[in-house]
């Protein structure tokens, strides 16, 4: 008899410690989670930064287009000046549209690479996730099947308990 509840005592120990254990693998699974949340709050202010960057671009065209407005007026008043303000306005267009599509692929290039990292962070992040869940599904797994164990044992124990009584009252 003690042999048996000395093997049901560990039996619960080692439940004990799968308890433990998931609980420390389910804490594991937060703070993993809380990174994934500061992550994502990072990427979500250097979106906010592209899009203040984005917000100056049209800015910067709208107070062009109001400077081109003006300039009509004065080639209207300064005719001896209008072919070399043309040329000039030519030039500054010119170097305006580079230096927007400079500014719209340095973006892109940017953007893609801020997606690049936070997806491959987020894959990181979800294969450890995964991970956990794995021993953590291994460690029910395995509870259950010692607490069906424990139970055939228990069971056992019973029916001998009850036999010996009924063949002990004979």
């Amino acid at each position: 008899m003690s042999s048996l509840e000395n093997r049901i005592s560990k039996l619960e120990g080692e439940v004990s410690k799968l308890s433990d254990r998931v609980g420390k693998l389910e804490e594991r699974v937060g703070r993993l989670e809380e990174r994934v949340g500061r992550v994502e709050e990072a990427v979500n202010a250097l979106r906010e930064r592209v899009a203040r960057v984005e917000g100056i671009v049209e800015q910067m065209d709208k107070r062009l287009n109001h400077i081109e407005t003006e300039l009509r007026g004065f080639r209207e008043e300064f005719v001896a000046f209008r072919k070399e303000i043309g040329e000039r306005f030519g030039r500054v267009d010119e170097k305006f549209e580079s230096l927007r599509k400079e500014i719209d692929e340095r973006l892109e290039r940017l953007r893609k690479e801020i997606d690049g990292r936070f997806e491959n962070f987020r894959r990181e992040v979800f294969g450890e996730i995964m991970g956990v869940r794995g021993e953590i599904s291994e460690l029910r797994r395995e509870l259950n099947t010692r607490f069906y164990w424990l139970i055939g044992i228990l069971m056992t124990m019973w029916v001998t308990i009850i036999l010996a009584i009924l063949f002990r009252a004979h």
